[in-house]
């Protein structure tokens, strides 16, 4: 596929899962950023199973799940539409909003 301004192409930006489109994760993420953004979206889907049986509120599971998406590139602002100040800024704003939720975990 064409090649971006910023030089990636479409297979670089989009994971095709039985025929639906799944927008990759920013390659600019440190291992660390990743890793931590990562446990926090795999916590918020355990989150979201288990108060979905226990018929409480979704609402906190669902927003560390965005949170984590978002940080991680997968939700809003394209990363490849985004400078690396931009994108520096979107995972150092969710990671703090995220560890603001557990302010007791060493991460």
């Amino acid at each position: 596929m064409d090649d971006a301004p910023n030089g990636t192409n479409d297979d670089e930006r989009w994971l095709v899962v039985d025929g639906r489109r799944w927008r990759r994760q920013d390659p600019a993420l440190p291992p660390d950023v990743a890793r931590r953004l990562l446990s926090h979206l795999g916590r918020g889907r355990s989150a979201v199973r288990a108060v979905g049986r226990d018929g409480q509120d979704l609402a906190p599971a669902r927003r560390r799940v965005d949170l984590a998406k978002r940080g991680l590139g997968e939700r809003g602002a394209p990363w490849w539409e985004q400078d690396e100040t931009q994108r520096r800024r979107r995972w150092e704003a969710a990671l703090a909003e995220l560890d603001a939720l557990d302010p007791s975990d060493d991460t």
